[in-house]
């Protein structure tokens, strides 16, 4: 399924609208990527699927900080 694992963002839905305003429906899905985050404190690799934007809050605030606000290990 195609959820982060930090932000918890998920697919939205909307509408496609044409040059003559006819609305169809469509998706938007978020900018996951699959990553590999080194924890220094318990010297081990782990893998999330995490948006580009719990990327920067990672690059910014440390992946330890950020797991023990999402509620994963850490």
């Amino acid at each position: 399924m195609k959820v982060c694992d930090i932000t918890g963002k998920r697919a939205m839905s909307g509408n496609n609208v044409s040059h003559s305003n006819t609305k169809t429906k469509r998706r938007f899905y978020p900018n996951l990527q699959d990553k590999k985050f080194f924890i220094p404190e318990e010297g081990k690799w782990i893998k999330l699927r995490v948006s580009a934007k719990a990327i920067k809050t990672i690059s910014k605030n440390g992946i330890s900080a950020v797991l023990r606000k999402s509620g994963l290990s850490a």
